[in-house]
């Protein structure tokens, strides 16, 4: 079968040809270009990638977590109470928005 090969830099430069031979000969002898000249290529950073789904995990476990108030309303204690109610406003408002995003994504 023949085969058109088009190659362009992205910008005026353009060029194509129609090749008719073994395909299988072809491929191989692509592959072989394309490897030759990726040996620049940097590998990916999979610790990198790692700790950001570490920590999306993580996030998406203190979302699911419910913020617990056990502190007494006066007396001692009475600000890490304070600062529990806040956490839990933010809680609230993080899940909300979250399920915001998620019902606009399930309308795309």
């Amino acid at each position: 079968y023949p085969c058109i090969v088009r190659v362009t830099d992205g910008k005026k430069a353009k060029f194509s040809k129609i090749l008719s031979i073994d395909l299988d000969k072809f491929h191989s002898a692509y592959g072989a270009l394309l490897k030759s000249s990726m040996t620049t290529l940097r590998k990916r950073d999979k610790k990198h990638e790692k700790q950001r789904a570490e920590q999306l995990a993580k996030r998406k476990q203190r979302m699911a977590d419910p913020v617990v108030i056990d502190r007494p309303k006066r007396g001692n204690g009475r600000r890490k109470r304070q600062r529990q109610v806040k956490a839990a406003l933010k809680h609230a408002d993080m899940k909300e928005r979250a399920a915001k995003r998620e019902e606009a994504r399930t309308k795309q």
